[in-house]
């Protein structure tokens, strides 16, 4: 079977520029498993606030966001959202469908959102230099933020505001210093081509 016929990655810049020497198919496989098991881990590593822990996942929620592609970003993020509901420990405290539906279960339906909204982003290339990343990367702090305070609000039975202060606050400067990682790598991985 042709390689062109199983193009999964639908513009994701990590196979164009960095596996095109892989068939699309493994290509593809081996990003979205990578993906997974780094959401994991960077849900493992955190500082247990409260009720909101502090992680690594918004930092790699983004970036495969705008490198994996229409197609990949968003099957990574719902591959790595089954797994935890099925019951796999991939959440920062466990896993298991009732997770989904606690106080932190907004965030990692906003971490699904936000990937599909920056590949779609990256794919009109939204990645490709410094202002137009910045703003996809607000757009997906913005969208993973919104989807977790609506839910961290509706859980907890508390105002917007308190939300806030439980679930936003203590995460700015982190979120900050994440962002600016990203506007420094994205750019460079994005413009890159490999011949």
């Amino acid at each position: 079977m042709d390689g062109s016929m199983m193009n999964f990655s639908n513009n994701s810049i990590l196979v164009d520029n960095y596996l095109k020497n892989q068939s699309n198919l493994l290509s593809s496989i081996i990003l979205i498993l990578t993906g997974t098991i780094l959401l994991t881990l960077s849900a493992k590593i955190s500082v247990p606030f409260y009720p909101v822990p502090m992680t690594l996942q918004t930092l790699l929620v983004l970036f495969i966001g705008l490198t994996y592609g229409r197609i990949l970003a968003p099957l990574t993020l719902a591959l790595y959202l089954f797994q935890g509901a099925i019951g796999l420990p991939v959440f920062a405290n466990g896993g298991g469908f009732v997770y989904l539906l606690g106080p932190t279960g907004g965030y990692l339906i906003g971490f699904l959102l936000a990937a599909t909204i920056l590949s779609y982003l990256s794919n009109i290339g939204w990645n490709r230099n410094y202002i137009l990343t910045f703003i996809s990367l607000t757009v997906g702090i913005i969208t993973i933020f919104s989807c977790g305070l609506l839910q961290l609000s509706l859980v907890l039975n508390k105002t917007i505001t308190e939300s806030i202060i439980l679930g936003l606050t203590p995460f700015i400067y982190g979120e900050i210093f994440k962002i600016l990682i990203l506007l420094i790598i994205i750019p460079l991985i994005s413009k890159r081509n490999i011949s």
